[in-house]
């Protein structure tokens, strides 16, 4: 079959080639994106006189015709026909006749692939913004609830001092409230329109690209043409914004593992994300959060396998840039679906306050607050420092908590101690004093989940205020 190209060939495309350089098996993600853009380019170019009414009219319908044939997934696509782009036009042509081959008019594959590539890339931005903000909603219920439980606090997975669970969660919230930060800020180096750059030059037709950033709801053209169809710094923004969202997942999910697991019998998850062992009956396996780890290398792979793809590209379009797309979709679903199934680990885990204070008081996570309290007593920190060593160390020798060490004994290290000791150590009063701002105490975690509810809010509102840009199928 002739190749919609193939006019200056003399030869069929080697079959290996051709299966090599075809796109469809993946680009046909973009098929929505493609005719709808198409639609608005035939719509201009009758606007502007290109096309007759017509030729306009007839284009439009046969394309409508394919969009909804495209909804339910009727339209078959073929290698043969290599990308989304050619297999759209081929059915047109198939469809309404010749007349289908003047849609090309005034444009590229190469503007064309580019503009859906960045109305796949908006509408993308905006739903892992919406599952971002689902994910921290389900972090701040937990500790709305929680603000009240106590948690080991840990640094090198070694306890450390006490938390509020409430606090602990409010840091995987700030994480989260940053890759919202990121993923709206590149939203503006998304929301640009290459078409009518043609191939590398522009076009002699007498096109109006404002038409078509207007009708598709882009907030800005590319200047440049050469630029327009070699910019491929939205997508690594992109990809590289939900790298640091697995990574942050990775983070949350290696707490989860650990807290479910025997040892530290922090949290149950729910039945629902677990799964057993075909051969131990007793097991319960954080399955989800494993995989939510796992797949962060697939994520991470497609950011260097964009930089390395771009790396050395001369200007304009070259062939290696269709390497963009399967990175692109690739690290889009794995993010999104790896936010889903974490928001519903969180709104359904149950958190098991008892086991946490039982660790917080079998621990010597209160030593810092005996440091502290020589040192209100007006002994230099580091000597008070290495009377709380020496206190600690006598304590584990007698099998003891400090809490549990007599007032005598306090005292064989420091007379300066006093009864007042035991409810300065109080795992309680140990939080509560914690009261510098971003601390543990009550009212500084009371702050932050006051700030975190005022961001997920003005977040909502950038939702909606992009919202119109989303539903381009109000177009047609």
């Amino acid at each position: 079959m002739m190749k919609l190209w193939g006019g200056r060939f003399t030869k069929t495309t080697d079959q290996l080639a051709l299966e090599f350089q075809a796109s469809i098996s993946f680009d046909q993600k973009l098929v929505i994106e493609d005719i709808i853009g198409s639609i608005v380019h035939v719509e201009m170019l009758g606007a502007s006189e290109i096309l007759t009414v017509k030729e306009t009219q007839t284009i439009k319908e046969g394309l409508k015709t394919l969009l909804e044939r495209a909804k339910t997934g009727e339209l078959a696509f073929s290698v043969e026909h290599e990308d989304i782009h050619m297999n759209i036009e081929k059915m047109l042509i198939d469809l309404i006749g010749p007349v289908g081959g003047k849609l090309h008019t005034g444009r590229s594959r190469n503007d064309q692939s580019a503009l859906d590539v960045h109305l796949f890339a908006r509408r993308k931005t905006v739903e892992l913004v919406g599952q971002l903000v689902m994910l921290s909603n389900a972090l701040l219920q937990q500790a709305d609830n929680h603000i009240d439980t106590l948690l080991p606090g840990y640094t090198h997975l070694q306890r450390a001092q006490p938390v509020r669970f409430a606090h602990h969660l409010l840091a995987y919230a700030g994480m989260l409230e940053r890759d919202m930060g990121r993923l709206i800020d590149s939203y503006k180096r998304t929301d640009m329109c290459p078409l009518g750059a043609g191939a590398i030059a522009g076009t002699t037709f007498p096109i109006d690209r404002h038409y078509v950033k207007d009708r598709l709801h882009f907030a800005n053209l590319y200047e440049n043409s050469m630029d327009a169809v070699s910019d491929r710094d939205y997508i690594v923004e992109l990809v590289s914004a939900c790298s640091l969202i697995m990574v942050h997942l990775t983070r949350l999910a290696e707490e989860l593992i650990l807290w479910s697991s025997e040892e530290f019998q922090y949290v149950e998850l729910d039945d629902a994300y677990c799964t057993g062992s075909s051969m131990m009956p007793q097991k319960k396996n954080p399955d989800i959060p494993e995989l939510v780890r796992g797949k962060s290398g697939r994520v991470f792979g497609g950011l260097m396998g964009l930089l390395t793809m771009l790396k050395a590209l001369p200007l304009s379009f070259n062939k290696d840039m269709q390497e963009d797309k399967e990175a692109l979709f690739d690290a889009v679903e794995t993010t999104e679906n790896c936010l889903i199934l974490m928001s519903a680990v969180i709104d359904t885990m149950v958190v098991k306050k008892e086991k946490m204070l039982q660790n917080i008081q079998q621990s010597y996570s209160n030593a810092t607050d005996l440091a502290d309290y020589l040192a209100s007593k007006g002994i230099p920190f580091r000597e008070a420092h290495e009377i709380t060593g020496k206190t600690v160390l006598y304590a584990i020798s007698e099998q003891k908590y400090l809490l549990q060490l007599t007032l005598d004994e306090y005292q064989q290290f420091s007379p300066i101690v006093q009864e007042d000791i035991y409810m300065f150590l109080a795992e309680e009063q140990v939080v509560e004093a914690r009261k510098s701002e971003g601390g543990t105490a009550r009212e500084q975690v009371q702050v932050q989940l006051s700030r975190r509810k005022q961001y997920i809010d003005h977040t909502n509102q950038w939702l909606q205020s992009v919202q119109e840009a989303q539903e381009l199928t109000r177009l047609v």
